[in-house]
């Protein structure tokens, strides 16, 4: 069974070496991880939602059960930063974002809050945009050299 993006970034940060972090990175490397930490280390993308925690009520389900996978709903995560979909009311993108929390594992809907206010780091202190930067040296970083 496939890790969720929550257990990958969890294990890169237990991690013991710089090596061996990127080494997993790369042997989970997948479009929904790449996207995530995108959005937390990349300074161009610009959160459209508020700061801070977010009001939903976290999915209880057991990991495997009743919810859906970050690897698969990260391609509505568009919607939520500047210049993704900006036809989208406010209302409505924040009543998307925690429809989509809502869904999610509880430790992926963290995952969510945490990159939306580019603090993944605060959870997985031990990743960072070094490590990011060299297990995916083909990312152009916006507003990074």
């Amino acid at each position: 069974m496939r890790l969720m993006i929550s257990e990958v970034l969890q294990k890169v940060s237990n991690a013991k070496t710089k090596a061996e972090k990127i080494k997993l990175l790369q042997d989970y490397n997948s479009d929904a991880l790449r996207t995530i930490l995108i959005i937390n280390f990349d300074e161009s993308v610009v959160s459209m939602l508020p700061e801070g925690s977010v009001p939903y009520k976290p999915n209880e389900s057991p990991k495997g059960t009743e919810h859906t996978l970050l690897e698969k709903e990260y391609r509505l995560l568009f919607n939520f930063f500047k210049g993704g979909n900006d036809s989208l009311t406010q209302t409505r993108r924040e009543m998307v974002f925690i429809q989509m929390l809502e869904g999610l594992h509880a430790d992926e809907a963290e995952v969510i809050v945490l990159t939306k206010d580019k603090k993944l780091t605060d959870k997985y202190k031990r990743i960072t945009f070094n490590v990011v930067q060299e297990a995916f040296p083909n990312i152009k970083w916006g507003g990074r050299s």
